[in-house]
């Protein structure tokens, strides 16, 4: 008997793109949607907990007494972590930066757009088209909270460009785009206690990581840290 979660065994290309970091795909796979950039697996709408759990880590962090917390999501993926946010009346702006303006056309007008068409009309949300490295290091924009899924976690990055992000000087760019009492949250395919240990030499307290149960093999986690006031 058929169910609607079974796939088939060869997924369906929607759609490929040759962008400024290489080649991003768009695969239907059964219900499924993916996104593949230059041949590595970034994530589809199979579950979406760990990026909601994200977005509520860094929300419970936040000082209680923070009024319309401005929030920074790094990377739109298949829109998990932006629709969640923008379904959460306690944020006040919620800008997302992505790098890939195939992405961004998927969630705008393809077949993603079911996932994130609400959260796009909302007007808190903004979205900024560039390179998240760039943008914690130029913009004059500060934020509540920073939330980082652009990687499948700090030792396991989708380009060689994004290593500097999770090193003391990448983390220094993060704390300059947080204001006070600001958190980061950093989700990750496993638990990186090197991590751990440079988000505390790099000033962030209060860090601790938290679990999200899979189906199987290691938990993902949620790597956190707070700015001091």
């Amino acid at each position: 008997m058929s169910t609607p979660y079974d796939i088939p065994e060869s997924p369906e290309v929607l759609d490929r793109r040759e962008g400024p970091y290489g080649e991003v795909v768009l695969r239907r796979h059964g219900d499924l949607l993916q996104i593949i950039a230059n041949g590595c697996f970034l994530m589809d709408t199979s579950d979406g907990r760990s990026e909601r759990r994200l977005v509520d880590a860094a929300l419970a962090a936040l000082d209680a007494r923070t009024a319309d917390p401005h929030v920074l999501i790094g990377g739109l993926g298949v829109g998990f972590s932006l629709a969640h946010a923008a379904g959460q009346p306690r944020w006040g702006r919620i800008a997302v930066v992505e790098r890939e303006p195939a992405i961004i056309e998927w969630h705008r007008a393809g077949p993603l757009s079911g996932l994130s068409a609400e959260a796009l009309a909302d007007p808190r949300t903004e979205i900024v088209e560039t390179d998240l490295v760039h943008y914690v290091n130029e913009t004059s924009d500060t934020f509540d909270a920073l939330c980082l899924d652009i990687d499948n976690g700090p030792d396991w990055t989708v380009t060689e460009d994004n290593d500097g992000l999770y090193s003391p000087a990448g983390l220094a760019a993060c704390t300059r785009v947080l204001r006070p009492l600001g958190v980061l949250a950093v989700w990750s395919a496993k638990p990186s206690p090197d991590f751990e240990e440079t988000l505390r030499n790099a000033g962030f307290q209060q860090v601790r990581t938290e679990e999200i149960p899979v189906a199987r093999g290691v938990p993902d986690v949620v790597h956190i840290g707070v700015r001091p006031g």
